[in-house]
């Protein structure tokens, strides 16, 4: 009987190799790894983690506790410039004038109720923006030098 291949028989793929996944950070910690690993001389890395596992403060062998309102203060100037009162009166004097309430002030500049009133106060932190909308929409100058 004649065979079916004709001339010699060749096998034309490459051999498949099968790899082990590579284990898992979480199977790496396992406790019976670690001795394994450490029984075939394996160099393992251990990291003590700071006051692991405990809610305890005070008594550490760490760097004493430094309050952190301190050194913000250190660190920081210790006031920012808060709204002048000549901003304040004509804010609240055109505004007046133009017989607008606060809340009707921040509707037209796009910003809160409780904005205008810290603005009024003094107790704001002056922005450029939002003074540069209040001017816009006031029609009195509230940036740099307030001639009178």
């Amino acid at each position: 009987m004649p065979s079916r291949y004709p001339g010699a028989v060749t096998q034309d793929w490459e051999p498949v190799v099968i790899h082990k996944s590579k284990p898992k950070s979480q199977d790496l910690r396992d406790p019976k790894a670690v001795n394994a690993a450490l029984r075939t001389g394996v160099a393992v890395q251990t990291v003590k983690k700071f006051d692991a596992g405990s809610n305890k403060k005070g008594k550490s062998t760490a760097a004493p506790v430094i309050n952190p309102k301190k050194l913000e203060e250190e660190t920081e100037p210790s006031a920012l410039d808060h709204v002048k009162a000549e901003v304040r009166l004509a804010i609240q004097k055109a505004r007046l004038e133009k017989k607008m309430s606060q809340a009707d002030l921040a509707k037209q500049i796009n910003e809160r109720t409780q904005v205008v009133q810290e603005y009024e106060n003094g107790k704001a932190v002056p922005n450029q923006a939002v003074l540069a909308k209040m001017e816009k929409v006031l029609g009195v100058k509230l940036r740099g030098k307030i001639v009178k």
